[in-house]
């Protein structure tokens, strides 16, 4: 049978939780309360939500109703009063709650748990702000601001260690053992240890076989972005199960050609046409862009290499005078630029160039000047987790990202079918 329903002033009936807030509203106009505020009816609701499920908790525990016990019964441990406790809420703030005991003192509350004293989604704004680059002192007025709840610093800095341990677990978690592409690329954060410096920290998404894109890693570096680290990389990435991989696409990094081919001896090296369309004109004049914007694009959409790399010549007999450094980087390049010419437009589309990271280094690059620089490695390893962490609502640091990459999987699997994995295996 369904709860009998009760109306309101204009006849029209209310479900039992309809009736519930309708009563708690007139209440708190009876007792002039603000519906919001320090001390408002959401406060009010809050306080008496969870008293009351604190309150069914220890009669569960205890098998019967305040002052209802039977004699006959074998245990003779009984309510014992209460205990005042203030507990953080993000709707609500600071609520101060009675929490029942019992004689034995072996009630355990679950709703708010021993030496409890934030609620759970708090814990969880915390982590969502300081993965926007706010500050714990900033986060901390922010509490006070919109809240009116008391959260130090101190407090704030522990809530986010508690992810240390999950960041640990996520870069030493094992890796699929074939992946299509790997892109890599490296940001430049200030970090404060002794002095302020730039340190690089090296990311990694690849791409596995069944069309999804995976956060492989965050590893800290020093100095500038060397091939030197990524050989690091790469070696930790193959000791957490990688043994092979199709495609590594970076940025044009001198020295990476190498590294790689010593990781993985077959994998193809593809420099990203955009960083090198884009340092061709920081090499040129500005008045001639438009001409030189139109007289590169036969080369990086020709047909084949070899109509690449005449249109390449052609750049150069009209160009070459003028911009030699233009040409040299064309030149220099050239063996890491023209590997996707050899494949159909499908996979083309997708190695050509490392958007597929850019927009996880733009969601980096915006914590990290919100924050401007980071006290420790520790922390600003921790801020970027936390912005990995928050592109995939399991915590695993696997974006959503896989339509782009479901219609050129049959063409992978053409192209390296002698290397693609048995379907047991993935």
């Amino acid at each position: 049978m369904s709860p009998r329903k009760k109306t309101d002033g204009d006849g029209r009936q209310l479900s039992p939780e309809q009736a519930a807030a309708a009563a708690m509203v007139a209440e708190a106009k009876a007792r002039g309360l603000e519906l919001t505020g320090p001390d408002g009816l959401l406060k009010l609701f809050t306080k008496n939500v969870l008293e009351t499920a604190l309150n069914e908790e220890i009669t569960e525990h205890l098998g019967h109703e305040k002052n209802q016990a039977a004699r006959e019964r074998e245990s003779t441990n009984v309510r014992n009063g209460s205990r005042s406790k203030t507990v953080i809420s993000d709707a609500a703030g600071e609520v101060r709650i009675e929490v029942p005991r019992d004689r034995e003192g072996t009630f355990a509350p679950q709703i708010v748990k021993k030496r409890q004293r934030r609620l759970t989604e708090v814990d969880e704004i915390v982590l969502s702000l300081y993965a926007k680059g706010m500050t714990t002192g900033e986060i901390s007025a922010h509490f006070a601001e919109i809240y009116g709840a008391s959260v130090s610093k101190e407090t704030i800095s522990r809530i986010t260690d508690k992810v240390v341990a999950e960041m640990t677990e996520w870069s030493t978690r094992p890796l699929d053992s074939v992946y299509v592409a790997v892109f890599i690329d490296a940001i430049m954060v200030k970090v404060r240890e002794g002095q302020v410096a730039n340190r690089p920290i090296y990311a990694a998404i690849g791409v596995t076989v069944d069309g999804r894109k995976d956060v492989l890693g965050l590893w800290a570096g020093t100095g500038g972005e060397g091939a030197k680290f990524w050989m690091s990389v790469l070696i930790d990435m193959k000791n957490r199960g990688v043994r092979d991989v199709f495609f590594v696409v970076c940025d044009g990094l001198k020295g990476l050609p190498d590294t790689v081919e010593a990781v993985w001896p077959e994998a193809i090296v593809q420099t990203c046409i955009i960083h090198l369309i884009r340092n061709t004109f920081r090499l040129t004049s500005r008045r001639d862009a438009d001409a030189i914007k139109k007289d590169i694009k036969p080369i990086y959409t020709a047909v084949n290499a070899d109509a690449a790399l005449a249109a390449l010549d052609d750049l150069e007999e009209k160009w070459g005078s003028r911009y030699r450094a233009m040409i040299r980087l064309w030149r220099d390049a050239w063996n890491e630029f023209i590997p996707f010419l050899d494949y159909d437009v499908e996979i083309r589309t997708v190695i050509c160039s490392t958007n597929a990271i850019e927009s996880l280094n733009a969601r980096y690059r915006r914590a990290v000047r919100a924050r401007g620089h980071f006290p420790t490695e520790q922390a600003a390893m921790k801020c970027l987790y936390l912005v990995t962490r928050s592109l995939d609502p399991t915590g695993t640091g696997r974006a959503r990202w896989t339509m782009r990459w479901k219609p050129v999987l049959n063409a992978f699997a053409i192209t390296f079918g002698d290397r693609w994995p048995a379907a047991e295996t993935y």
